[in-house]
């Protein structure tokens, strides 16, 4: 199992800014040399993008573009932004900062809550769940350990989308979520949790933002002093920011618009967390003269797995698909994607772990194999298929299925009913298995019929029908099994699955599964109710599930297997069909959606803000290079890219002026401690040497020369190209 997109890591620091760019492909190198204005990556999965944002950062510092304490990378978990500052470290960009959302925000916050509060800052609470429970408690309200779950889910949704107590029900019905509880009381329960905190004088994560927020809309000398520190933002993961992380990433800018965003809408799968791609979407709308550049060279997968995640998504509908990418693979052909078809579930988990088992002897490691499913409730099928195949595991994102609370408490109850079922009036009318075992788990909280909505609740209920079902199966195999003989083999199984699993097999819900990826891959239950999942009603819902899908789909490098099964249980009623969204993939079908959508190539499209307009006028389509302005020929060197010429080409750079710069910018380096080229690289003064700007406009135009070299160095520039002496002293910094 590792980290989305393989890169490689320089074995020694590149000895120069050029030499930062080496390997990587036209689309790569736009991103990491388009280091003015705004910019938009639209990167595909597999196609490298946190290499292209990493050299980008890298390049901008090295080049002495960037000052690496003045550039903020921020992205959305510790995991991806220790490897980012790992990336950045190996490119010799010491010294930028790689945070996610949260920790960038509390950071701000503990640093100015002094100034722009007083006194000590509010203890941050870890888990807000024993909060939401003791508002529960003053409200008189009963919630179990699951609606305790979605609750607060729902707490922390309307606080990301900036929802107050009082708008929580409208809020809620207006963007489709099912509530766990009826939402005048959600509201009223999110209200008392609020008064608890200011009560306790704690903070939850949810407050760090809105706080930070605050501070930098009422505070504007705290403001300036954050714009101060930094000039140059880049947000990965865009495609997943919050109402609320947007309008602190708006507060950090100020207005300006050194800014690199990197997304794909088609990797949208948190929208019940308050995630949207609107804010990717619309960024050419925000920024009308933004730079957008698409990567569509995938690196991770076979042209095979490519041509099916390609397939899944031309039949999408929705603004997300509409602005799809088509990915392009980059690797040598590879096996076609295996789908298969069973009688059941358990014969479904079977014929996986024997494939598994099957490719581990054949020399692949346990550890570049997954199987992925929709919801943490289908693992124990998958847990016991592996053990019973002596194949090792190890589960992502979710707790061992013996090992979650529900089943712990199931097996308690089942197992007292077993010892004294006799004096339990629930198993007094009830004479069969199956009976007994739903008769002791309905005052567990299992139902015949599945609670609606999705969340901690449905998930609890799942894995207490889980074992409702495994009942129903013991009994059909076992006739005349008791209760006793069940609660054995419920032990039983959990004792075989405590197997070691370090290098195991990896088993994982889809959505646990982003941003990681296998050699193999199992997708398993891909079939209607599950694929999309049945509580998803509406189109913006099945969408998400098509999109689900497609992140699972491109998680595989080499090889994919696709299975479904007809029915739950063996002898049971075959009436399960495959997903739709397979309809037209898999060998023998048709699409059943009545239209396809055209995918967008790899490229890049400038955006030029015309006088009096606010639109962009763009050139579409293919990439536009950079051409030398004396013999017009491709330039794709960075160094030539700044002088807009050749280096053989006829220069009429002025060299008295040039030697003049030069001896300036030593000047400047001693002052500063810094390396020449961190105030001027070499390139960049025989740019202005050649160009002589009269004014500010004519210097910003420089490849080389940002807004804060403009203002820190511009008047210095602006004199020794006049002829003039500098002034010798720094700007602000």
């Amino acid at each position: 199992m590792t980290a989305a997109t393989h890169s490689t890591l320089f074995p020694h620091v590149p000895d120069s800014a050029d030499a930062v760019l080496e390997g990587l492909d036209p689309e790569q190198r736009e991103v990491a040399t388009a280091l003015r204005g705004p910019v938009c990556v639209l990167a595909g999965a597999g196609t490298g993008k946190t290499r292209a944002i990493t050299h980008r950062i890298a390049y901008g510092v090295r080049a002495g573009i960037l000052q690496p304490s003045s550039v903020l990378a921020v992205t959305f978990t510790n995991r991806a932004a220790g490897e980012m500052r790992g990336r950045l470290r190996q490119l010799g960009a010491h010294g930028v900062q790689a945070r996610t959302f949260h920790s960038a925000a509390l950071r701000q916050l503990q640093y100015f809550w002094p100034k722009a509060v007083g006194g000590s800052m509010p203890r941050l609470v870890d888990r807000k769940i024993q909060l939401v429970a003791d508002a529960a408690a003053a409200c008189r309200i009963r919630l179990d350990r699951g609606e305790l779950r979605d609750v607060t889910g729902e707490i922390e949704w309307s606080k990301v989308t900036q929802t107050v107590p009082a708008d929580y029900p409208l809020a809620a019905a207006k963007a489709g979520r099912e509530a766990p509880r009826d939402p005048a009381e959600i509201a009223h329960l999110y209200s008392a949790y609020e008064d608890l905190k200011r009560d306790r004088g704690v903070i939850d994560f949810e407050d760090v933002l809105l706080l930070t927020v605050a501070v930098l809309q009422d505070r504007q000398d705290v403001a300036e002093q954050v714009r101060g520190q930094y000039q140059h933002f880049v947000v990965d993961e865009y495609q997943d920011v919050s109402p609320l992380q947007q309008r602190l990433l708006e507060l950090w800018l100020g207005g300006r618009d050194s800014l690199c965003v990197v997304g794909d809408a088609s990797q949208t799968i948190y929208s019940f967390t308050g995630a949207t791609p609107d804010h990717l979407l619309d960024f050419r709308t925000r920024h009308p003269g933004a730079t957008v550049i698409r990567l569509v060279r995938d690196y991770r997968s076979t042209p095979q797995v490519v041509h099916l995640a390609n397939g899944l998504l031309a039949q999408a509908r929705g603004r997300a698909a509409d602005h799809r990418l088509e990915l392009v693979s980059q690797r040598p052909g590879g096996p076609e994607p295996v789908y298969a078809e069973y009688t059941d579930e358990p014969a479904e988990a079977e014929g996986a772990a024997r494939r598994i088992r099957d490719l581990i002897a054949s020399g692949v490691p346990a550890s570049e194999i997954a199987v992925l499913f929709r919801t943490n409730s289908q693992s124990e099928t998958y847990e016991q298929a592996l053990a019973d195949a002596g194949v090792p595991y190890q589960l992502r994102g979710a707790e061992r299925f013996f090992d979650r609370p529900e089943v712990r408490k199931a097996g308690i109850a089942l197992r007292g009913a077993a010892r004294f079922g006799g004096n339990d009036s629930l198993l007094d009318d009830v004479v069969d298995l199956p009976s007994q075992v739903r008769a002791v788990l309905s005052g567990e909280g299992w139902t015949p019929q599945p609670p609606a909505g999705s969340g901690a609740v449905r998930e609890r209920w799942e894995s207490l029908a889980a074992l409702v079902n495994l009942a129903q199966d013991f009994a059909a195999a076992r006739p005349g099994a008791t209760l006793g003989d069940l609660v054995a083999e419920l032990d039983e199984r959990a004792n075989a699955q405590h197997a070691p699993t370090v290098q195991g097999v990896t088993l994982a819900s889809l959505h646990s599964a982003k941003g990681l990826e296998w050699d193999v891959v199992f997708l398993v239950g891909v079939a209607e109710g599950m694929m999309p999942i049945t509580y998803a009603r509406t189109d913006e819902q099945i969408e998400e599930e098509r999109r689900l899908l497609y992140v699972g789909v491109t998680r595989a490098r080499e090889r994919l297997h696709l299975s479904w099964a007809l029915a739950r249980s063996p002898g049971g009623r075959p009436s399960r069909r495959p997903s739709r969204f397979l309809d037209g993939l898999r060998p023998g079908t048709t699409a059943t959606v009545g239209r396809t959508v055209p995918g967008f190539t790899g490229g890049i499209e400038r955006g030029h803000p015309v006088v009096g307009s606010t639109a962009p006028v763009v050139r579409r389509g293919g990439r536009t290079p950079a051409r030398c302005r004396v013999c017009g020929r491709t330039l794709t060197d960075a160094g030539e890219m700044k002088l807009m010429r050749c280096e053989d080409c006829p220069s009429d750079m002025d060299e008295g002026l040039y030697e003049r710069l030069r001896a300036w910018r030593a000047v400047q380096a001693q002052r500063s401690g810094q390396p020449a080229f961190c105030v001027f690289t070499d390139k960049t003064l025989m740019a202005i040497a050649e160009a002589a700007p009269d004014d500010e406009r004519e210097l910003a135009r420089i490849p080389g020369v940002g807004m804060r070299k403009l203002r820190r160095h511009g008047a210095d520039v602006l004199a020794i190209c006049a002829g003039q002496e500098p002034g010798g002293e720094e700007g602000e910094d």
